[in-house]
This record gives structure tokens, C-alpha cells and sequence, in this order.
């Protein structure tokens, strides 16, 4: 049996050597000075691997180690770059591990908080300034692709991340994603029944005088403007309803309440909380222009999903989960408190 450099081909996946059954694959790593890097072609075992377990084993790396090479785009597949650990590889497939490569810059590898997870679904602490879903514009850095490649990197395959509900970009806070399509049917199932809890914290502009209430208005959503509407009209829009309770004033300048969803429509807190005159802190999309300006001041909405529970519509499990509000929005809540929320405070 005899083998030529013409029979091993850089990025190819295959190495010539035949013994009379087919092609036998050898263990074996090499140098390549014009690639940068090494190549292990691999034949220890005849079954399909994890790209960070193969990686991991074929160049002496810790298993963190291996994942950390792969997402950050030190590792090439037939190549090509690869930055999904939990891609399935063959033993067919060629391998090249590139140390000195620059990193990539890695805008999805940002830490997810997972609050809770079982087989079924996910629940997730979003930050704000990031959407739920990419938009047409295609953007690289959502939640549901961070989402994925959380669970791309602890499981075999292609993930599945089941969007169950969303929250704005600039709101924070609890949201869950189903792992596999009957739990995602499941969920909407719950949705749609509305036997699921959904609590928020807002802090909204002006005194609210009634310390409990429910919004109770319609709402005409318009996917070709950039604003929704309460609808003028019994017959005009989709149900939406909003209960909410007072839970500090900040003299007259401002209020933080809780807010239940009983419906989940897009924008719908937003909304209520505005035509009832009292607008969310920083949501420059639904406070009237013409309103005088308030010394409430915030660089986004003032909104977050507190509170996220339901009995878990497979397993029969009762989870509710808790996010406390982020730094930016606690900060604000202080300010206005220290400011205006003591006796005799300046308004």
C-alpha cells in the first residue's frame, strides 16, 4: 500500500489510501506552514462526532478549550470556517485548527441567562437594545440566535427555538422559547387560553391617580407604519386588555406600576399606558410630541418583564420565574424616588 502527497488533498474529505475495502482512514496531524495551521485527519472510531468533542480529542484540547477555537472561527471544516460546536462530523471530514488566526469578533457570543430550562423550554433574561427575532435587514445578533447557539453547543444537530412571544428591543427582561414544535404548540395553546402570567414593571410619566385599573381598548395594528393605534371604534382593531396596580409615585413627575397582560398584543402596554396620558419613560414612539417635557428622563423605554408563570402545558409543572429590574431602569427608579419621591421633594 503505498501513498503519494497527490493522494492527500488539503480540504478535501478523504485521504487516498486504499486497502482493498474501500477507503482507510488513518490517525494522523500535520503541519501546514501555508494554511497556518494543523490538519488531523481521523479514523480512531467509524461514527459521526461532535465538531468540538472531534477538535478536542484530535488536537489535545480541553473541551472548553475546543469550543472556544470553533466560535471563535479558528477552526475550518473541509475548508471552510466553522463556528458551530455542536455540529455533527464524520470521520470523512477534513479538519484544520488554526491558533494564531485573529479571533472573529464574536457579537453572538454574548452570555445567556438562562432563569430556567427542562426539555421542553427555555426561559431567558433578555437585555434591552437587542430584538427578540431578526428583521428583514437580517441582523446577526438577535436572542433567538443566541438562543440557538446556546443549545447548539449542548446538543447534537440543528437546534430547534420555537419563538412562543416576543418583547420590544428596549424592553428587558423574561421571555421563553420552546425547544421542540410540540412544545411550541403547547405553549400557544396557553397563550392563546390566556392561562399564562405575565407581569411587567413600568415606569410611565405624570401621577396615575387610581391605585388599580384595566384598559380595556382595542387595538389596530398596522404593519406599515411605524406607530399602532387604539382603535376609535367596537368594531375596529383586536381585543387587548391591560390590568395594572400603582406601586410608588414619584410626586408628580412620574409612576412606577405593575401591568398584567391578559392579552399579548405587539406594543400593547405602550399603548394603554399612553392613551390613558400616562406614557412610558422614554418611549419616544407613543408619547405625544405635543406633551411638555418631562424630568423624567430615561435613553429608553422604562419597561421590563418582571414575572414570567405557567403550568408547564407537558409535564404538568408549575414554574414562575422572577427577573429583577437591570441596573439602568433600578437606577432611574432611585433617582426619581431620591428626587421626587420623599415628602416635601422638589417637583
Amino acid at each position: 500500500m503505498g501513498c503519494s502527497v497527490s493522494d492527500i488533498k488539503i480540504g478535501q474529505a478523504w485521504v487516498g489510501l486504499e486497502n482493498g475495502q474501500g477507503l482507510f482512514r488513518a490517525s494522523f496531524e500535520f503541519a501546514v506552514p501555508e494554511l497556518g495551521g494543523l490538519i488531523a485527519v481521523t479514523e480512531s472510531a467509524n461514527q459521526n462526532l461532535r465538531l468540538d468533542k472531534r477538535v478536542a480529542e484530535q488536537f489535545r484540547l480541553s473541551r472548553s478549550a475546543a469550543q472556544e477555537a470553533i466560535l471563535t472561527g479558528r477552526v475550518d471544516v473541509d475548508g471552510v470556517r466553522c463556528d458551530e460546536p455542536g455540529r455533527s462530523v464524520s470521520p470523512t471530514h477534513m479538519l484544520v485548527y488554526n491558533p494564531n488566526r485573529p479571533k472573529l469578533r464574536r457579537v453572538v457570543g454574548v452570555p445567556l441567562k438562562v432563569i430556567y430550562e427542562d426539555t421542553h423550554v427555555l426561559i431567558v433574561n433578555k437585555p434591552f437594545g437587542i430584538l427578540t427575532l431578526p428583521t428583514a435587514a437580517h441582523e446577526p445578533d438577535t436572542l433567538a440566535t443566541r438562543v440557538e447557539r446556546y443549545l447548539r453547543i449542548r446538543q447534537k444537530g440543528l437546534p430547534y427555538v420555537g419563538i412562543i412571544h416576543r418583547l420590544d428591543r428596549d424592553t428587558s427582561g423574561a421571555i421563553a422559547f420552546a425547544k421542540t414544535p410540540e412544545s411550541l404548540e403547547a405553549f400557544q395553546g396557553l397563550f392563546k387560553a390566556h392561562d399564562i402570567e405575565r407581569q411587567y414593571l413600568a415606569v410611565v410619566e405624570g401621577t396615575v391617580l387610581r391605585q388599580e385599573g384595566t384598559i380595556d381598548r382595542r387595538i389596530v395594528l398596522n404593519a406599515d407604519a411605524p406607530r399602532h393605534r387604539v382603535a376609535h371604534g367596537p368594531d375596529e382593531g383586536v381585543e387587548a386588555v391591560t390590568h395594572y396596580q400603582v406601586l410608588e409615585r414619584f410626586g408628580p413627575v412620574a409612576t412606577l406600576v405593575a401591568c398584567w397582560l391578559e392579552t399579548g398584543r405587539t406594543h400593547q402596554i405602550r399603548l394603554h399606558l399612553a392613551s390613558l396620558g400616562h406614557p412610558v419613560v422614554g418611549d419616544v414612539r407613543y408619547r405625544n410630541p405635543g406633551r411638555p417635557r418631562t424630568k423624567a428622563q430615561f435613553h429608553r423605554q422604562a419597561l421590563h418583564a418582571q414575572t414570567l408563570g405557567f403550568k408547564q402545558p407537558i409535564t404538568g409543572k408549575t414554574v414562575r420565574v422572577e427577573t429583577p429590574p437591570p441596573a439602568d431602569l433600578t437606577a432611574l427608579i432611585v433617582d426619581l424616588r431620591n428626587r421626587y419621591g420623599l415628602p416635601n421633594a422638589g417637583g
